[in-house]
């Protein structure tokens, strides 16, 4: 039983209620940040997937049609080394060399350039349309490098078709190994522009398609400007080569756009393949819950903070009510003394205290002499201040803070003094004396000196055989009172052992064994 109540009295406390309406609604926010956290992440690691999705779809797109386009320039390769293929019919020979060329909505030229730069075999002509390449950048690598392989170029503009073209190449070697030529394959940039048209990623996201080397082959939305641009220098494409694949977010030189970039390698191609996502707009749809939570979550909040506050405002009312009723059940309302009952409980603990120490505990009983005249004379008005003229004289009769000073009824005061002897209750009760005797009320004529009281004078120590309890010392100090209201008045008796006279010759002091 004892348990419980120690752990319910902290909360009975408003410090302890405010302390838990404010600590509360801290954790529902500390509990609401982690939340939305958590939803910001998976915002990004939704982004993250979608964009990863996206790429491999597009890679494998791209490097599927890129594949089928050099496995025709390839087949023309070999198909060129058929013998006797110089002395067959212009659409025979053009009917071998194609045979196994791919035939697409966005596929464009597709011709044999001889070693001098001019078309010697064209896949939509018989005879071949008429042009001059040794210029272009495709026949001044394979010409320069013998084992290249598949090359892709930039981005150019057909002399044949007028179309934006990116152009595939693979190079020609005479039966001796010499440079005999290029066979050049394209596809249109309308095949990138329809591909990355079909997905949609916000107002400032795109799509780019990269060679190695910087130079941006497509954009989704497209801008003509951008198409053949290079970027090598930029920090977001050095951050495109230094792996296969991978992301990171970063502001884009081109816009100052922040965005989170997702990107890959096409195969084994020359070829960067990326997803930008603006940062703004991957958080969008998060901000807004992210308000509308965070909204709900501080009003709450604050109406919980706001009524725990209320609440304990109205608790440390009641607690301060409380303790003020106390402290007036404790005190004389008309002196502003202590009262009898808080008499007796301090005079337990003090007894106790004497007990356990072993020291000397006195008690004077002080009653004024001949108040009732006064009420009679004066009338009760008159009374009351005298009341409390004396509990002023009694006050700044002791200056220890264990000392008291009570109205245990009536006329009747009581000056407990812990740890005192006889002799140091003897200087007190001269002090009271001293004091009452400068006592004077104006206001009904009373001169000083016309006031007085009696004084009952009992110590001893608590471990003495003769005292048990505090009233045995109440007793003795009441029987000593009503000795020195017998003997004359205006004079302190002690009760006990012989009394030392300590006060003025004018006051009767006798001590009565």
């Amino acid at each position: 039983m004892s348990l419980l109540p120690r752990l319910v009295r902290p909360f009975s406390s408003a410090r302890t209620w405010i302390a838990l309406g404010v600590l509360a609604p801290v954790g529902m926010l500390a509990a609401s940040g982690i939340m939305l956290l958590d939803l910001r992440q998976d915002a990004w690691d939704k982004a993250e997937q979608t964009s990863r999705n996206l790429l491999q779809v597009l890679e494998r797109d791209v490097a599927r049609n890129v594949e089928m386009y050099d496995l025709s320039i390839q087949a023309a390769v070999d198909n060129l080394r058929t013998p006797g293929l110089a002395e067959l019919t212009p659409e025979l020979r053009q009917l071998i060399l194609f045979d196994r060329a791919a035939t697409a909505r966005d596929m464009g030229v597709m011709i044999v350039i001889d070693e001098h730069g001019g078309i010697v075999a064209d896949i939509d002509a018989v005879p071949p349309r008429k042009g001059h390449y040794s210029d272009r950048e495709y026949f001044q690598v394979h010409k320069a490098r013998a084992g290249l392989g598949l090359h892709i170029g930039r981005p150019i503009v057909s002399r044949l078709t007028g179309e934006r073209m990116l152009p595939f190449s693979r190079r020609i070697n005479k039966p001796d190994g010499t440079f005999g030529g290029v066979v050049l394959g394209s596809v249109k940039l309308s095949y990138f522009t329809r591909l990355f048209s079909q997905i949609a990623l916000g107002r400032d996201g795109a799509i780019n398609l990269y060679l190695r080397d910087g130079t941006r082959v497509m954009r989704q939305p497209f801008v003509e400007a951008d198409i053949g641009a290079n970027i090598a220098g930029a920090p977001t494409f050095q951050g495109f080569l230094r792996q296969n694949s991978g992301s990171f977010v970063h502001t884009s030189v081109r816009d100052g756009i922040e965005r989170h970039y997702t990107f890959t390698r096409v195969g084994d191609l020359p070829l960067i393949l990326n997803i930008a996502l603006s940062t703004d707009e991957i958080e969008a749809e998060w901000r807004v819950k992210a308000l509308v939570i965070g909204g709900i979550v501080l009003v709450l909040c604050g109406v919980t903070i706001a009524l725990s506050l209320l609440f304990g405002r109205e608790l440390h009312r009641r607690e301060a009510m409380q303790s003020e009723l106390e402290r007036l059940s404790l005190t004389d309302t008309l002196t502003r003394l202590p009262n009898r009952r808080a008499f007796e409980h301090a005079g337990a603990r003090a007894w106790e205290s004497a007990r356990h120490n072993s020291k000397s505990l006195s008690l004077l009983i002080v009653d004024a002499d001949h108040f009732k005249r006064f009420n009679d004379r004066y009338g009760h008005q008159v009374g009351d201040e005298v009341l409390q003229g004396l509990a002023r004289c009694l006050s700044a009769s002791v200056h220890r803070p264990n000392d008291l000073v009570c109205r245990v009824g009536g006329e009747e005061f009581a000056i407990l003094l812990p740890n005192t002897d006889e002799a140091g209750a003897l200087r007190i009760a001269e002090k009271v004396h001293t004091e009452v005797s400068t006592l004077a009320i104006g206001s009904a004529g009373i001169t000083a000196g016309v006031i007085t009281v009696s004084i009952g004078l009992a110590a001893g120590a608590p471990n003495g055989t003769a005292l048990s309890a505090l009233a045995d010392l109440y007793r003795l100090a009441d029987a000593a009172l009503y000795e020195a209201k017998t003997s004359g008045r205006n004079q302190t008796r002690c009760a006990g052992q012989q009394c030392v006279p300590a006060i003025p010759p004018r006051l009767k002091l006798v001590c009565t064994s």
